[in-house]
């Protein structure tokens, strides 16, 4: 049977996305895995989405902030110190790696996963070495499906509103899954 991470290293790129945050942050919630992230990956989350979104400053602080008084141990904090020895994954990733690196380090029994959208911009073979596992959202939520079912259906079945609340049109979930990507869960979660 798959194995869910203890913790996930939330890329920059699922972070920005309000229905990935919300069902990872779910089930962080519900205590299937613990959430970790850089001051980097805190920086482009506020750059990118200010931009994105068309939010102040003040309101994408306040909201940054919002999230690590929810997960008050996510930040890894400054992780430059462990860039060292990186060579083959894409390099503006490698505040992403020293993250899980980090965490590793400081758990080093835990299972550190790093969740992104952007596979190939991560070397499977180094990250082994520092012994993380990379996934993209789609395999991580149908490992959650079948390892803690109920909280992954409890999450899905409060997403169509959490998405609505962020200010989108009311969608079914079969239409935020697919639009998320999210095929497997789709076809998994609809046989449940």
């Amino acid at each position: 049977m798959p194995v869910l991470p203890d913790h996930v290293v939330l890329d920059t790129c699922v972070l920005l996305s309000g229905a990935l945050r919300w069902l990872v942050f779910s089930l962080a919630r519900q205590a299937c895995l613990s959430v970790a992230w850089s001051a980097v990956i805190g920086d482009e989350w506020r750059r990118n989405g200010a931009r994105m979104w068309s939010v102040d400053h003040a309101d994408i602080q306040g909201q940054w902030q919002a999230l690590q008084d929810a997960f008050p141990q996510a930040c890894q904090g400054d992780v430059s110190a462990f860039k060292e020895g990186l060579r083959r994954s894409d390099p503006k990733d490698w505040h992403v790696v020293a993250a899980g690196r980090a965490l590793h380090q400081r758990l080093p029994e835990a299972r550190v996963a790093i969740l992104t959208r952007n596979l190939r911009d991560f070397n499977r073979s180094e990250l082994r070495q520092f012994n993380l596992d990379l996934l993209d959202p789609d395999t991580l939520l149908v490992r959650a499906l079948q390892c803690c079912p109920e909280p992954l259906k409890t999450a899905l079945a409060g997403l169509p509103a959490a998405v609505a609340a962020e200010g989108r049109s009311p969608e079914d979930l079969a239409v935020i899954l697919r639009r998320e990507r999210l095929f497997r869960l789709l076809r998994l979660s609809a046989c449940q």
